[in-house]
């Protein structure tokens, strides 16, 4: 009895033994594996294979797998680990021929992370900052034309912000608070909803009062730029 118990826990530590050899893997193995499931699109997986090489710092392919790492957490939306990632690339391979990428892709994970203009907007701010140093390291570079357009998409949101936080001291009866951040709006010269909104709750914020000079120059730009516009149509028996 106690020799086949002794067979039978010798044949299990074999089993172990044999399985612990077959799972085990290089780190070119895990390299070529994590890019296999990366072109697969398996990048959960892929993530931690490309993390593994990183941390084992015994490769020429650090960099690389530390740049997949983040280009797999940013696809499955991962967006705050993502930007860590890249930071990370940034601050610690400071040469790089791809530092320009991490750059690039660190400010389009803070914009990612921005939230709806009716709350806190300190990501959207910083997802400027971002793409501006983006640009100013690297104007030539193929993804100029994308930052500018992220850059003017963040600051329309801000607008965005102003406007909401204007409408709400409209709606809280404090019509100077209100009427600054309108005015914010206005000046800038657009020609869009948000400007055209703002215009007709300067004209009738001010008309509340009595500052009837500012009130009917506001409506006639109001008119000017969008005529037969349903909010300068509420406006016309105010200011007949």
């Amino acid at each position: 009895m106690r020799i086949l118990l002794l067979t039978a826990i010798a044949a299990l530590l074999l089993l172990g033994a044999c399985t612990t050899t077959q799972t085990f893997l290089t780190t070119d193995e895990k390299l070529a594996k994590a890019d296999q499931l990366y072109g697969a699109r398996k990048y959960a997986r892929a993530a931690e294979l490309y993390g593994e090489v990183y941390f084992e710092r015994v490769s020429a392919s650090s960099p690389y797998a530390l740049l997949r790492q983040a280009d797999c957490l940013f696809r499955i939306n991962k967006f705050s680990e993502a930007r860590i990632a890249y930071q990370e690339f940034i601050s610690t391979y400071s040469t790089h021929q791809d530092l320009n990428t991490a750059y690039f892709r660190t400010a389009l994970c803070l914009f990612e992370e921005s939230l709806p203009a009716q709350y806190d907007q300190t990501e959207t701010q910083h997802a400027i900052d971002a793409f501006k140093k983006f640009i100013e390291k690297y104007p030539n570079d193929a993804r100029y034309s994308e930052a500018l357009d992220y850059i003017r998409q963040a600051q329309y949101k801000l607008l965005e912000k102003k406007y909401l936080n204007g409408y709400i001291y409209y709606k809280m009866k404090d019509y100077s608070a209100a009427l600054m951040y309108f005015t914010e709006i206005t000046e800038l010269g657009n020609t869009d909803s948000l400007d055209r909104q703002s215009l007709y709750y300067s004209a009738l914020l001010l008309s509340k009062q009595n500052l009837d000079e500012q009130a009917r120059a506001a409506y006639a730009t109001l008119l000017s730029k969008y005529p037969g516009s349903k909010e300068s149509k509420k406006l016309a028996k105010l200011f007949k």
